[in-house]
C-alpha cells in the first residue's frame, strides 16, 4: 500500500484512475477545486492548484510516495507545484499529450512519415521553460496547448533540487465511455455520420494514435507504482487515419460517410492530421507494460457513443 495524491481525479480517466488506486489498496488523497466528490474513504483537499499558499496551507504536514498530476497545463502551474511538494513525495507523475510532439507546434526532429514517433524526439530536461509569458489567459493557453505540456514537463524534469523523480504520460488522443468523454470528439463523427452530414478532412490525412480511457488509467495506475523516469508514450497499438475511424463507425451506424476535403489551411473534423506524429509505444512496452490494440475496443466504444447520441426530434 502507498499513500498517492491525485491532482485532478474529478472526471473521465482521471477519477476512474482514483478508484483503480482504492481499489488496488492504497491510500489515496484528491485535490482538486470541489466540482466532483471524490468516492467514499478517498480524502479530498479542496483548493486551487493554482494558488501556492492555499495549497501549501492544505497539505499541511503530509506527505506521499506517489502525486499524479493530472491538470498541469503550464510551467508556472509545474513550478508552484515543485515547490508545493518538495519534501512531500519521492515520485511525481505528470499526464501529459501526444500533442507535444506536434511539428505544427514547435521546431522538432523530423520523423519520416511511417514512424513511430519515440520519446527522445521531445526531451523535457533540454525544452525552454518560459514563466513570463500570459499562461493564466485562457485563450493564450488554449492556443499553446502543446507548448505548455512540453514546458510544464521541462520544469518538473529540472526539479532535481526538489528531491522527486519525475515521470511523464503522454497519452494518445482518449475515446471510450460514452457521454463520460468529455471532449467530444467521437461524438462528433458519430453524430455526423449518423446523421448523413459532411466530415471534413484533409486531402492526405495521415494516420494517428488512440487509447481507450480503461487503459489509460490501467497506464497512470502502473506508472504511479512503478520506478521508471522521463516520458513514455501511451496508445494502443493499430493507428488508424480518419477514414477507416469512419469505416469503424459505419459498419455501426449503417450510413457511408460523406466526406469533404478542406482547402489549405482549413480546419478538419478532430483526428484528421496532415503532419505525422503518431507516437511509438515501444518504451512502455519494454518496461513491462502491455497495450491492447485499437480494434479490440473501437467498436465497442462507438455503440457506447452511439448510445449516447440523442434521439432526433420528432
Amino acid at each position: 500500500m502507498q499513500r498517492i495524491c491525485v491532482i485532478g481525479g474529478s472526471r473521465y480517466f482521471g477519477k476512474l484512475l482514483v478508484k483503480r488506486l482504492q481499489d488496488a489498496g492504497h491510500r489515496v488523497t484528491v485535490i482538486n477545486r470541489g466540482s466532483t466528490p471524490p468516492p467514499a474513504g478517498v480524502e479530498h483537499l479542496v483548493v486551487d492548484r493554482d494558488d501556492e499558499t492555499a495549497l501549501t496551507a492544505a497539505l499541511g504536514s503530509r506527505t506521499f510516495d506517489v502525486v499524479v498530476d493530472q491538470v498541469c497545463y503550464t510551467p508556472v502551474q509545474a513550478a508552484i507545484a515543485a515547490r508545493a511538494f518538495a519534501g512531500r513525495t519521492r515520485r511525481y507523475v505528470m499526464t501529459s499529450t501526444i500533442e507535444v510532439y506536434d511539428p505544427a507546434t514547435a521546431a522538432l526532429p523530423a520523423v519520416p512519415p511511417g514512424t513511430p514517433v519515440p520519446e527522445e524526439n521531445v526531451d523535457p530536461a533540454g525544452w525552454p521553460a518560459v514563466m513570463d509569458l500570459p499562461w493564466h489567459d485562457d485563450a493564450y493557453l488554449q492556443a499553446r496547448y502543446a507548448e505548455g505540456k512540453r514546458q510544464a514537463e521541462a520544469v518538473l524534469a529540472r526539479a532535481d533540487g526538489f528531491a522527486f523523480a519525475f515521470a511523464s504520460v503522454r497519452s494518445a488522443h482518449v475515446l471510450g465511455g460514452g457521454a463520460r468523454e468529455f471532449t467530444g470528439r467521437l461524438a462528433h463523427y458519430v453524430g455526423r455520420i449518423g446523421r448523413g452530414e459532411e466530415v471534413r478532412v484533409h486531402a492526405q490525412a495521415l494516420p494517428t494514435v488512440f487509447i481507450h480511457y480503461e487503459e489509460l488509467a490501467d497506464l497512470l495506475l502502473w506508472a504511479a507504482t512503478a520506478d521508471f523516469t522521463g516520458p513514455v508514450n501511451a496508445c494502443s497499438d493499430g493507428p488508424l487515419d480518419v477514414r477507416e475511424l469512419g469505416a469503424v463507425i459505419a459498419a455501426q451506424a449503417g450510413r457511408e460517410p460523406v466526406y469533404r476535403v478542406v482547402a489549405a489551411g482549413e480546419e478538419a473534423s478532430p483526428f484528421s492530421v496532415d503532419r505525422h506524429y503518431a507516437m511509438s509505444n515501444a518504451r512502455a512496452k519494454g518496461l513491462g507494460f502491455s497495450f491492447s490494440h485499437t480494434a479490440d475496443w473501437l467498436p465497442g466504444a462507438v455503440a457506447e457513443a452511439l448510445d449516447a447520441e440523442p434521439s432526433p426530434t420528432p
